[in-house]
């Protein structure tokens, strides 16, 4: 396993319940919202997500701009939410977990992962290698990333709970 094909991780705590979170992040709409990368995402067939929907995503970093296909694998409301990026070889993986906050009120763990299964397609590592600079460098830009996500989507979330 090279370095850009290790597990990728972010988490954050939400002062809000987990469906309060899942609201936001099970809704296409929200997720180029909370992402660096992702331009639009959009479920083919229907507008809910769940296993087996298939969903086009349009991806951009600076001006390399390339779609992707991703198939949902996982879908469990209020607790798990995941796909899987078919020109990559990665799966993208939303867990939450209820836990208590510092005043023992309702908030939500969440935790961003990306692992690659098996190992990074052939065709991802040169798109990344050609035009992102580099598949190890691509994956550290990506973990940085995935922390600006959960970082906008508890601000998101907690934004919305307070009536912003």
């Amino acid at each position: 396993m090279s370095a850009a094909d290790r597990e990728l991780r972010a988490e954050t705590t939400v002062a809000a319940s987990p469906q309060a979170v899942w609201e936001v992040l099970s809704d296409p709409r929200e997720m180029p919202r909370l992402s660096d990368e992702l331009v639009r995402m959009v479920p083919l067939g229907g507008s809910d997500l769940r296993p087996g929907r298939t969903c086009l995503g349009v991806n951009r970093r600076g001006p390399v701009v390339w779609p992707t296909r991703s198939v949902v694998a996982e879908v469990e409301p209020g607790r798990l939410l995941s796909w899987d990026t078919l020109s990559s070889g990665a799966r993208w993986i939303w867990e939450l977990e209820p836990v208590a906050d510092d005043r023992g009120g309702q908030a939500t763990r969440v935790v961003h992962r990306r692992p690659v299964p098996e190992r990074l397609t052939r065709a991802s590592g040169l798109f990344a290698g050609l035009l992102l600079g580099g598949a190890e460098g691509h994956a550290d830009e990506l973990e940085a990333g995935m922390a600006r996500s959960v970082a906008r989507l508890k601000e998101r979330v907690e934004s919305r709970s307070r009536g912003v």
